[in-house]
């Protein structure tokens, strides 16, 4: 004790903070194993001392206690940053409820139709379309899918689709998801080009110049919600597919005749409004077999008259001048 008394007077180590260690000895600290072990013991040898002062002790728990607190503040910023973006994604402003689509629906009597649903959400969450509805106020009572073979019509001509129906300024929205074998999906930004056509038809009917003018700047407002979040919608060349699904036979209502808008790549289109799909697919046999009731009344009409098809001149043969 004698001993470690003098190293607290000399070094300033709290005799608590010393440690003496003794080659091929004792390990000694406060308190001691042996209070009555004596120093004469030590005679001849060479001790090493360690030990912290009060200041280091002190500096050392001031510096824990300060990275402590950091520590802590960084984790409060951490949890209330991350609450606040919670907070944000979950709660919708009356805005965000009011001007969007009040229901996703699939078609029902298809394959899939839970990768319909999946898709019609992802365009009704899409960045682009709630800003741009919210900018233009609008509000759609239905976002649903279309029938391939309700608006499809193929003639001499080429192939007629309709890609997208308007119903009554908005009350419902009719978007051709699935090609038209029904075993897959269309590219998902043409779906939603389709879908800013048809919300333009919310205002304007006529495919009038006002009604181009708010198309492709609906358009310009969705694509640029691209780059501010990233990019983060389905590229250009992206399918969704579904392979080696029969079609079934079940009646599906669509409640009645669409109006307004309609985006169609060439032709003239079909009227089957107001049809369930089994009468869509009734109407579309009628169809085929009438043209083909035509194509032999053509053909038995040309024989009665005697008339020969129409046979091209054969160039001359000219093998010897080659």
């Amino acid at each position: 004790m004698d001993l470690f008394c003098e190293i607290e007077a000399v070094l300033e180590i709290p005799i608590q903070n010393i440690k003496v260690m003794v080659p091929k000895g004792p390990f000694i600290k406060y308190p001691f194993k042996d209070p009555e072990y004596s120093v004469k013991n030590l005679a001849g040898k060479t001790i090493s001392v360690m030990g912290s002062t009060a200041t280091d002790v002190q500096a050392v728990q001031t510096m824990c206690h300060k990275l402590h607190k950091i520590k802590a503040a960084r984790e409060a910023q951490r949890s209330k940053a991350k609450s606040k973006t919670t907070r944000r994604r979950t709660a919708a402003s009356p805005e965000d409820l009011k001007y969007t689509f009040m229901q996703v629906r699939p078609l029902g009597g298809l394959p899939n139709p839970e990768r319909s649903l999946k898709l019609l959400m992802r365009l009704k969450e899409d960045p682009g379309i709630k800003a741009a509805m919210k900018k233009h106020k609008f509000t759609v009572a239905l976002l649903t899918e279309m029938e391939p073979l309700a608006h499809t019509e193929s003639t001499h001509e080429g192939t007629t689709r309709i890609l997208g129906l308007n119903r009554n300024q908005g009350e419902v929205i009719e978007l051709r998801l699935r090609t038209d074998a029904h075993d897959g999906y269309r590219d998902y930004k043409t779906i939603r080009k389709t879908l800013c056509h048809e919300l333009t038809h919310n205002v304007h009917g006529p495919h009038d110049r006002q009604f181009w003018d708010l198309c492709h700047q609906i358009e310009r407002e969705v694509d640029a919600a691209d780059w501010k979040t990233g990019g983060q919608t389905i590229g250009e060349s992206s399918r969704y597919h579904i392979s080696g699904q029969d079609e079934e036979e079940d009646v599906h209502e669509d409640d009645g005749g669409w109006t307004g808008g309609e985006f169609v790549l060439g032709g003239s289109k079909m009227s089957s409004a107001g049809l369930s799909r089994r009468e869509i697919l009734a109407q579309a046999a009628l169809e085929r077999q009438r043209k083909e009731a035509e194509e032999e009344a053509t053909a038995v009409e040309a024989v009665e008259k005697g008339w020969r098809p129409c046979q091209r001149p054969q160039p001359p043969n000219n093998d010897r001048n080659l």
